[in-house]
């Protein structure tokens, strides 16, 4: 797909995701969530792709749906989309991020408020500048929460602080953000990328199956007992104990050498 309101770029094993509509905040139009899944759909399947970095143009990271766009239809010509609602776009968007196998960082830029909070709880890693801001802000457009704000939220804060930002909309900085767990770190603001980055680049030199594995775990743990997940622990760890990687692993570290990991 040629995208037109999203960039995309490759460095060594990283893909950057830069949504593109600076001049609205990057609010999210229909062809901008098209565009979206599909390079969520098209780097889950790129082997060359081990980390993926989402951020946003200009001063805001997404500012949420773009209601304007949105009144004006849908994207009738594409067959995934051809039956759905405007609405049920943003839980597309939510499913297939979900599904993503690989580590996702949200370098968040600036406001990042509705649907596009939602995104960035979505990633497995919020890096923040220190213009950045987050809001629930469905109850003050009369909406309830999409884009899976109500199932995220409540699993990354307290239940009375996420109670607090969905039934407020209430804008947060990234000071609070960070307090309450939201966040991993605030880094200024023209280091936000370069941070991003190398954090990215220190994970996709990892193993990568043992990388995916590890994030399916964690993903398994908020709804597993503690057997269920013991038992998909040593399936996985069964799973890389037989695995290439973990061969070069050890010859890498009886070597002294650093390992060239395959993702096999």
């Amino acid at each position: 797909m040629e995208y037109q309101e999203l960039l995309l770029k490759h460095e060594g094993a990283v893909a950057v995701v830069t949504l593109n509509r600076p001049d609205v905040l990057n609010a999210l139009s229909p062809r901008l969530m098209l565009e979206f899944v599909d390079v969520l759909e098209t780097t889950a399947k790129d082997n060359g792709t081990r980390v993926l970095v989402v951020t946003g143009a200009g001063r805001g990271f997404c500012s949420g749906a773009d209601l304007a766009a949105l009144e004006s239809g849908g994207l009738d010509s594409d067959q995934r989309w051809l039956n759905l609602e405007p609405v049920s776009y943003f839980g597309l968007i939510a499913k297939t991020l979900g599904q993503y196998d690989k580590p996702v960082i949200a370098a968040v830029n600036g406001v990042a408020a509705g649907a596009g909070f939602a995104i960035t709880m979505g990633c497995d890693i919020r890096i923040a500048s220190e213009t950045a801001r987050f809001s629930a802000i469905f109850v003050k457009r009369a909406l309830a929460p999409d884009t899976g704000a109500s199932y995220y939220l409540p699993r990354l804060v307290p239940m009375s602080r996420a109670a607090e930002m969905l039934l407020t909309g209430d804008l947060i900085d990234v000071q609070e953000a960070e307090r309450i767990g939201l966040v991993s770190r605030i880094v200024p603001a023209d280091q936000l990328l370069t941070s991003a980055m190398d954090l990215a680049g220190r994970i996709a030199a990892e193993a990568p199956l043992a990388v995916e594995l590890a994030k399916k775990a964690m993903r398994r743990s908020l709804s597993n007992t503690l057997d269920a997940q013991l038992d998909y622990e040593g399936w996985a760890q069964g799973i890389c104990l037989n695995s290439r990687d973990a061969q070069e692993g050890r010859r890498a570290f009886l070597e002294k050498r650093p390992p060239q990991y395959e993702g096999r």
